[in-house]
């Protein structure tokens, strides 16, 4: 990271400047401090937090704050040390439920700037640190349909009929047709009132994706398969492509628009500047962790696990592969590591466009 060219984060629509710090670093959480940069990188004088309510108690200032369980430790740091160092600096009191406890984090303090200044520095460390948590949800669509699975299972059998000879193709890589589908973001939901605020954002979208597609499910045709890297001989993922039937763009633009809401709520980090349209069918993660094919396309892939293998054949044999025909008609909020009564994701929302 460059000092003069430091990491912006938007929390809430603030933007703060990430500066690390040197001091000490415990084994399983790493401390950073940040400064605040205002409303835009422009506007650094402004002060920190003016959207705040605060409640003015007898004493001073209170203000309550929900915050995931799993991120306490984080306020708290080793032995109490972030905690305390933040009530010293700030000389303000920092009221923290249980670990394992959901409920506020209470800043209370005799000045208003002071509580402020803590409520802050509590925000940029939480988002800093939600950022290395592992996603808990996703939203896909899913391709699965009985038709798709069908050809996907003729597929993965003639590709071992053909191609099994070649460096690392074996039945452990293939996706398991009943979770066959396109991620289209990941999401980190670490308490019920994230999963029910997501799921309240997803309804919200539905209005506008529907005034996309009229109204109907949208014709999709899956057919030809891609890989990402540069060297066909040594992949680690095969995609089947993923486009609508009538050659329009509304699949991207749904997947896009759908993104843009979610990242602008502060639910998910954009990855990329656009959508990539694909669903995977071969991923060397498989072999290892048959729940793998929760992390397609998520841009966190755990490379020491991977071992690659020849796709050159599969790709020159199978290159144009179609996998059928569909109808679209549903955005799912997918719970990791889940299944339902049908073999997809549990679904903690979603929404048709019926």
């Amino acid at each position: 990271m460059e000092v003069l060219r430091p990491t912006l984060i938007n929390i809430n629509g603030r933007i703060y400047r990430k500066n690390f710090i040197k001091e000490q670093h415990y084994q399983d959480e790493d401390e950073e401090d940040f400064s605040y940069a205002g409303p835009d990188t422009t506007q650094s004088g402004d002060e920190p937090c003016d959207t705040l309510s605060l409640e003015q108690t007898e004493k001073g200032y209170r203000y309550a704050m929900d915050v995931p369980c799993v991120l306490y430790k984080y306020i708290i740091g080793k032995k109490g040390e972030t905690k305390k160092r933040l009530e010293s600096e700030t000389r303000t009191s920092i009221s923290i439920p249980k670990q394992g406890v959901e409920g506020q984090i209470v800043v209370t303090g005799q000045q208003k700037g002071a509580v402020m200044s803590a409520v802050t520095r509590i925000e940029v460390l939480i988002e800093s640190f939600r950022r290395k948590q592992p996603f808990t949800h996703f939203l896909s669509f899913a391709l699965n349909h009985p038709q798709i699975q069908e050809r996907f299972l003729k597929f993965k059998e003639e590709v071992l009929e053909q191609c099994s000879e070649d460096h690392g193709v074996d039945s452990s890589i293939f996706q398991n047709p009943a979770k066959l589908h396109l991620t289209i973001g990941t999401l980190a939901l670490l308490s019920d009132q994230e999963v029910n605020r997501a799921c309240e954002l997803l309804q919200q979208c539905r209005g506008s994706l529907q005034d996309i597609i009229g109204g109907k499910p949208l014709p999709l045709e899956v057919a030809g398969i891609e890989y990402m890297n540069d060297d066909p001989a040594m992949v680690d993922v095969l995609y089947a492509k993923v486009q609508a039937k009538d050659g329009s763009d509304k699949l991207q633009v749904i997947a896009d628009q759908l993104v843009e809401r979610f990242v602008t709520a502060g639910l998910m980090v954009r990855e990329w500047d656009r959508v990539k349209l694909h669903g995977t069918i071969m991923n060397t993660l498989f072999r290892k962790d048959p729940s793998a094919e929760d992390k397609g396309g998520s841009g966190r892939l755990n490379m020491k696990d991977r071992e690659s293998f020849d796709a050159r054949n599969v790709l020159k044999k199978f290159g144009t592969y179609h996998f059928g025909e569909f109808e679209l008609n549903a955005v799912h909020i997918s719970q990791r590591f889940s299944t339902d009564c049908s073999g997809y994701y549990t679904s903690s929302g979603l929404i048709n466009f019926l």
